[in-house]
């Protein structure tokens, strides 16, 4: 066991679950992602839902939710660096789903020198969403299902 990741055990094993993105309009937010990824919310409060997909879970919660980790640790709407990542059959498809819906496009259906054909758009808070299909043989055996 090497000293970077020492402190995990059997017992203490990391599995990664969600990702949360805080808002100044959870009800916004939560409804654009009900629509793009087709998956309906469960709601804790008005402050708080997750849409859950087979392998990860995407919180959303609103900007009264900050003070309880730590006062002024997260903004709504000033990321700049992350992008949320989604496996989906056919991305041309869920392009021409998404127009008219989706306000934002960063990018058209684009094959990616890594073998995905990736389409890029922006939420009502302008974080990055990647929508992509493995489309060469490695990529596709990368994501086989």
């Amino acid at each position: 066991m090497s000293l970077t990741n020492a402190h995990l055990t059997r017992e203490n094993v990391m599995e990664f679950v969600s990702i949360r993105i805080i808002t100044g309009d959870v009800a916004r937010l939560v409804g654009f992602y009900e629509r793009v990824i087709g998956v309906p919310a469960s709601w804790a409060n008005e402050d708080f839902a997750e849409i859950r997909t087979a392998s990860a879970t995407l919180a959303i919660g609103g900007t009264r939710t900050v003070p309880l980790f730590a006062p002024g640790s997260a903004r709504p709407a000033d990321n700049r660096s992350v992008i949320l990542e989604f496996l989906v059959d056919d991305v041309d498809s869920v392009h021409q789903d998404l127009t008219g819906f989706v306000k934002d496009f960063v990018n058209e259906p684009t094959t990616m020198p890594w073998g995905n054909r990736a389409l890029l758009f922006r939420d009502p808070d302008g974080n990055l969403v990647n929508f992509f299909t493995p489309v060469t043989p490695a990529a596709i055996e990368k994501f086989v299902r």
